[in-house]
């Protein structure tokens, strides 16, 4: 089991978080549940890094090539993975991770979570993501979340599926007990089954473990008929070809839902 950790790649200000993010790594060593990051040895980074190899942990980084090229990588890693882009980094970590938590961080750290939080809300996963509020580091963006779902453009559901915890062990407790909420579009149908119907599907992953049939990012929008060569349940299709032939595509790969119930205690 393992949680994709969000971090700063500088210390910040205040003594308390790297203090916190060495805690929480240590924590998550000592219970077996592994860390995937950025892969940096730098900052709030290298010290989650640091503290959880230091209790035994398995640490995998995923580095985009250029950050490897520039001596950023952290050299004693468990694993390291090295991309190509930004974009893969992201994706790899999601499809190694079980859950997503955001420590203390910058612009980076505020983006990687907000994608894990949006993913969670158009069902491209069903895992659980959540905040470690040091010193109230959150406070004024969960605040900032709140006005927006008073204004009526986040849904309940989805700000209060976010975990907001002070420690490693009261994260993990709520992860344990967490369930997905709704996803926030019903599934699309098959590919010229008529119109995708409108309104809120059921919640939590498809059988198998994998979200069927959910949008990935770039895919369609709700009001766009299922990606070409693909069912509500993810398998491959055969449509016609220009040419009056039949050709077969395979559906397209989406992150799943491998996350194992219930955390260690």
């Amino acid at each position: 089991m393992r949680l994709a950790v969000y971090t700063g790649a500088s210390l910040g200000s205040d003594p308390l978080f790297p203090e916190a993010a060495r805690a929480f790594a240590t924590a998550l060593a000592r219970r077996g549940v592994g860390v995937v990051y950025g892969g940096g040895h730098v900052g709030l980074m290298g010290v989650v890094a640091d503290a959880a190899l230091a209790a035994g942990g398995e640490v995998v980084g995923v580095m985009p090539q250029s950050l490897v090229d520039d001596e950023t990588a952290h050299p004693g890693l468990t694993e390291l993975r090295i991309v190509g882009t930004m974009h893969e980094r992201k994706a790899e970590m999601a499809a190694l991770a079980d859950g997503f938590v955001a420590l203390p961080g910058g612009l980076g750290t505020l983006e990687e979570i907000f994608e894990a939080w949006t993913w969670l809300q158009l069902g491209v996963h069903a895992k659980p993501v959540g905040f470690l509020d040091v010193a109230g580091y959150w406070r004024p963006l969960l605040d900032a979340v709140a006005s927006m779902s008073a204004a009526g453009l986040v849904h309940p559901e989805y700000r209060d599926a976010a975990v907001v915890a002070q420690d490693a062990d009261e994260l993990l407790a709520r992860f344990a007990a967490w369930e997905a909420p709704p996803r926030r579009w019903s599934e699309p149908p098959a590919v010229g089954s008529g119109p995708v119907p409108t309104g809120t599907a059921h919640g939590g992953p498809a059988p198998g473990g994998t979200a069927a049939g959910r949008p990935a990012p770039g895919g369609s929008t709700p009001d766009e008929p299922a990606p070409s060569g693909s069912t509500p349940d993810g398998s491959a299709t055969t449509r016609p070809a220009t040419d009056g032939s039949a050709t077969t595509r395979p559906a397209p790969r989406m992150v799943g839902d491998e996350r194992a119930d219930p955390f260690p205690r």
